[in-house]
């Protein structure tokens, strides 16, 4: 059975990442089966998501997981590494007193629960002994009932989450009412308040950057441009030593590096260096989803069956689709910047083109929203099986990035 999987970051008050929750389907319509528990173990445990992808997946950071009632009931979060996981207890779970009485055990175990989308009413009081985390769906909870709900829960050890945060604003006004989690999409937006331009350095970024993205860029010149900054070249060649290429020889040289991953793959990676420079007052997850973007991109693009003359690189899209984020200022204003095709303008600044329903497909991919992936891969002849595997693989490449 293939499982389609997204991420949602969750980030903490400093908006350094604290945890992924895991968005997953077994095809692009059915949710998380009701699986009885034999199945449920033998799937878990050996073929899942959940142990061949929670590395991948989650890096070193916990992965936020729901489960249905009948797998709470038979405890199995204890079978899987629970040490890496926040267990999610959703609010159409039942808190019946077996219920509670098997999450206590599995607790005092030393399993983390989240309550999910909490809403708070009497026969939850058990539960929230046992939470660790109450997330709270600010979009959809009138601020009323918002703040007296946290009041009521204030009394209990747990860590409030809030969820579906879109803004800055929003951002900054949970933080005020006492919030240390916080997930949803704010970190991708731009914090425009007055629009002063793009600052000098990063505008010089920007020019090095459209340097490289040139396809007549020769080797030599290549080179050059990454000869000039040593913690390029040492990114650089500590990324290919690293244990995803799993070298036999250690590389030494910028000529041994573009020798075996090709002249396109160093432009790319000198570019993915250049977006964090870019990205260095942002979140890291930032930077690190502009890069998974990429590779997810340029994947899809390879397992494209469309017919039609696609002439557009899906690499530097999915590469420059936060760029208004990185430089808080509009996308027509950042893309500006860069001497980019105009294919790659059309879907960034106009959405328009087949290049915005490859970046279409990754936005919804990322949030989770299977009919609209699905909707998509239609239309650029995509095969829906092989979008999973696009995903991992370019969250696994993205965080080779990082390696040490």
């Amino acid at each position: 059975m293939k499982a389609y999987v997204a991420r949602q970051p969750i980030l903490d008050r400093k908006q350094r990442v604290y945890g992924y929750e895991l968005l997953f389907r077994t095809s692009m319509e059915n949710s998380f089966p009701d699986l009885d528990h034999e199945t449920a173990t033998n799937r878990l445990l050996s073929d899942s998501f959940l142990t061949v992808g929670l590395e991948n997946l989650a890096g070193k950071s916990r992965a936020f997981v729901n489960f249905p009632e009948n797998l709470l009931l038979e405890k199995i979060p204890l079978h899987l590494p629970f040490t890496r996981m926040v267990v999610e207890i959703l609010e159409t779970v039942r808190p019946t007193p077996e219920l509670v009485e098997a999450c206590r055990s599995m607790s005092d175990q030393g399993v983390r629960f989240a309550l999910d989308d909490f809403v708070l009413t009497p026969d939850w009081h058990p539960l929230l002994e046992i939470a660790n985390i109450v997330k709270f769906d600010v979009l959809s909870t009138p601020q009323n009932e918002l703040v007296d709900m946290l009041d009521q829960v204030s009394c209990y050890p747990v860590r409030l989450l809030a969820e579906k945060v879109e803004t800055h604003e929003e951002f900054q006004k949970y933080l005020g009412m006492g919030f240390e989690y916080f997930q949803g999409y704010f970190f991708s937006k731009p914090a425009i308040v007055q629009s002063t331009g793009i600052p000098p350095l990063k505008i010089n970024l920007l020019a090095i950057m459209a340097k490289i993205a040139n396809p007549n860029l020769s080797l030599n010149e290549l080179e050059e441009l990454i000869g000039r900054d040593a913690g390029i070249s040492y990114k650089l060649l500590r990324y290919i030593n690293s244990a995803y290429f799993a070298t036999v020889q250690k590389v030494s040289s910028i000529r041994h590096a573009v020798s075996l991953l090709g002249l396109d793959a160093i432009r790319r990676f000198t570019s993915l260096l250049m977006m964090n420079q870019l990205g260095v007052d942002k979140p890291d997850e930032l930077v690190l989803s502009s890069a998974i973007r990429a590779r997810f991109c340029d994947l899809l693009g390879r397992c494209s069956t469309s017919k039609g003359d696609m002439q557009i690189d899906l690499f530097t899209l999915g590469l420059f689709s936060q760029l208004d984020a990185l430089l808080d200022d509009s996308m027509e204003n950042c893309i500006n910047q860069l001497p980019l095709e105009g294919a790659i303008k059309d879907a960034l600044i106009h959405n328009k083109g087949e290049g915005a329903f490859f970046l279409k497909l990754v936005q919804n991919y990322e949030r989770g929203n299977w009919e609209e992936v699905h909707k998509c891969a239609q239309k650029l002849g995509l095969p829906d099986h092989n979008i999973p595997a696009c995903y991992l693989e370019a969250v696994e490449w993205a965080r080779a990035l990082e390696a040490p």
